[in-house]
């Protein structure tokens, strides 16, 4: 495979190396040695490797344990029985490390940068039902006497062919190698680079975290936002410690409660919307506590400022978000019934859509839904036929008036529809809300604070000022006085 040119207009930006020629540069470095541990596909990333010339330097041992006995025996066995896992992936990492800094002399070897490449993968079954995915990572050095750093990410195989499939993960692992060793000082580079001589629509990449001393700057949650960003994957999700978390693990089999919002900041009114509609949806049939997850959704265009994403200001959200103890989504989903597909990938239990007024009003116009060829009535069936439920939080007009399910307006064209849907009981009113939380708007509390303006403190849940003083997020700056 040659090199490609990457183009920007008519402008050429970027010389892409050749998978080969990746390859041969690590092989070259004379520094650069340790294992290739592969399983699930065959030794698909090696072999570049091997291929490439001048491998003797580089690979210190390759291997591929199989059958799940002798695997078992080298890696030790899973509680769950399960192969393909990142759990199962990090003791393949930390076995080969452990390996290599035991049978190889530092002081033989003292600027050698030692490297544990793995991979545990599933392709397409026979019956081509399941697609197939893994684990990929590599626990390497960029200085010999610094400690390892680690780059673990999931994927998901989009090709309907295990050969493609096979080598799609070889040319993965390259990619990846090459990057950790290269382009280890730009994360955000390192994760577009893994797309090379790759297409989207062969790979999907759902989840990466990056650890050790070279990346002890990196925030794990903006290196999640850059895989939705950069179409990698249509969703992310990050657990409360800021750690990315894969959805498909969290989201298995899991009754779900999802709020969108833009939590711009996370106001009174967003945490009794949440406290209240998790209270009914636990109330519900088939609903137990122990095997519910919310989650709190924010869309892509909900972050773009100006056509672009303003990083400072998801951060300040996720911070926010994660001091509250919630894992956070991030999708680039702006219709609703495209979130409810997402989840009923992973689960066929109850879900429950917790939102404003506007918000269901919004689901209610057609002109979301012109790009379907069933228009309404197509994203109608994907969002109500499934075992799914709206909670609606009320709203408080500009006549002081509360609008609830029974009061709201949508189009003339759309009551018969409504009421479908409402009747059914698809549709239900938070009842035991707190009055005084009408009246707080978080566009307003974002002004207060960006102008310096007393009194949003009270509008927003227990701590959550202090982490905004503290850490000066959405503009704050204590020296700001309010100008008249």
């Amino acid at each position: 495979m040659g090199s490609e040119i990457k183009l920007k207009g008519d402008r050429v930006i970027a010389q892409v190396p050749s998978i080969k020629d990746k390859a041969l540069r690590i092989n070259l470095n004379e520094n650069i040695y340790g294992t290739f541990a592969e399983i699930g596909a065959g030794q698909e990333t090696v072999r570049h490797f091997f291929r490439a010339g001048g491998s003797s330097g580089t690979i210190a041992k390759a291997m591929s344990a199989y059958d799940k006995d002798f695997s078992d025996a080298v890696y030790g066995v899973e509680k769950d029985g399960r192969y393909v896992t990142e759990n199962r992936l990090k003791k393949m990492l930390s076995h080969e490390v452990d390996l290599i800094e035991k049978r190889l002399n530092r002081e033989k070897h003292p600027n050698k940068m030692f490297f544990s490449y793995a991979n545990t993968v599933a392709t397409i079954d026979f019956a081509k039902q399941f697609k197939g995915h893994g684990w990929v990572g590599i626990s390497y050095q960029i200085d010999p006497n610094e400690d390892y750093n680690e780059i673990i990410l999931h994927i998901r195989f989009k090709e309907t062919d295990a050969k493609l499939q096979q080598e799609t993960l070889g040319i993965l692992g390259v990619n990846l190698i090459y990057g950790a060793y290269y382009k280890y000082n730009d994360p955000k580079k390192l994760l577009r680079y893994l797309y090379d001589h790759l297409d989207k629509d062969q790979l999907e990449i759902d989840t990466i975290n990056f650890s050790g001393p070279r990346f002890a700057d990196v925030d794990n949650r903006l290196i999640s936002l850059q895989l939705v960003k950069n179409g990698m994957t249509d969703a992310v999700m990050f657990n409360p410690k800021g750690k990315n978390i894969l959805p498909a693990a969290v989201l298995y089999k899991k009754n779900i409660l999802a709020i969108r919002g833009s939590f711009r900041p996370v106001t009174k009114v967003n945490m009794d919307m949440y406290e209240k509609s998790l209270q009914m949806f636990l109330e519900e049939n088939k609903v137990e506590k122990e095997n519910t997850l919310v989650i709190f959704e924010i869309t892509l265009s909900n972050l773009r400022s100006d056509g672009e994403i303003d990083e400072k200001d998801f951060m300040d959200r996720a911070e926010l978000l994660c001091s509250l103890g919630q894992t956070v989504m991030i999708s680039n989903f702006q219709e609703y019934y495209k979130v409810v597909e997402y989840f009923a990938n992973y689960t066929k239990a109850r879900m429950g859509l917790s939102m404003g007024v506007n918000n269901l009003v919004d689901i209610f116009d057609e002109k979301y839904y012109r790009h379907l060829s069933g228009g309404i009535l197509e994203a109608f069936g994907k969002l109500f036929f499934r075992d799914m439920k709206v909670f609606l939080y009320p709203m408080l007009d500009e006549n002081g008036e509360i609008t609830t399910s029974e009061s709201l307006k949508v189009h003339p064209r759309m009551k018969e529809l409504y009421k479908f849907f409402k009747f059914n009981g698809k549709v239900i009113d938070v009842e035991d809300y707190n009055p005084e939380n009408l009246k707080v708007f978080s566009r307003e509390v974002l002004k207060m604070i960006n102008h310096g303006t007393p009194g949003w403190e009270p509008m927003l849940p227990a701590g959550v000022s202090e982490v905004i003083k503290e850490k000066h997020l959405f503009g704050y700056d204590p020296s700001k006085t309010l100008v008249e």
